[in-house]
């Protein structure tokens, strides 16, 4: 039982996996050290004269801050999620992809090509088909 334990963490797509996760959370604590350091106060200057947290309005008069739409700090996310999922392909995935090339293994390629029912119009077809499995259709070939 053990062995088969040891077996599983001596994968190599284990292993992988593992060290992405460690490498994801450490750069999240820059990338939100970014946004919220730089990008935020960038946002709020952005609009001038600041009556709150940051880029926005208060929904409610002499509301506090559970009323008030925060703009800036869903921009902030967006650049954030924009410039995590950038670093995790050109970290990760495209030297993944390369190692994985060259022992002859595709991996993250683009999907098998597909052909479309005329009748039902459902896209997942084989392109030899002459059938389609959903309604029966005879599709050109």
């Amino acid at each position: 039982m053990l062995q088969g334990f040891k077996n599983f963490l001596m994968r190599g797509d284990v292993i992988v996996v593992a060290v992405g996760l460690v490498v994801a959370l450490a750069f999240s604590n820059l990338v939100t050290a970014f946004t919220d350091n730089i990008i935020n106060p960038l946002i709020a200057a952005a609009q001038g004269t600041v009556h709150g947290p940051g880029l926005g309005w208060q929904l409610v008069s002499g509301g506090g801050d559970g009323t008030y739409l925060n703009l800036g700090a869903f921009i902030s996310a967006i650049i954030y999620f924009i410039i995590f999922m950038a670093v995790v392909y050109f970290v990760i995935v495209a030297p993944y992809k390369l190692i994985m090339a060259q022992r002859g293994k595709v991996v993250f390629g683009d999907p098998p090509p597909t052909k479309t029912c005329p009748a039902c119009l459902s896209d997942d077809l084989n392109p030899a088909a002459t059938k389609c499995k959903h309604c029966g259709s005879a599709v050109a070939v």
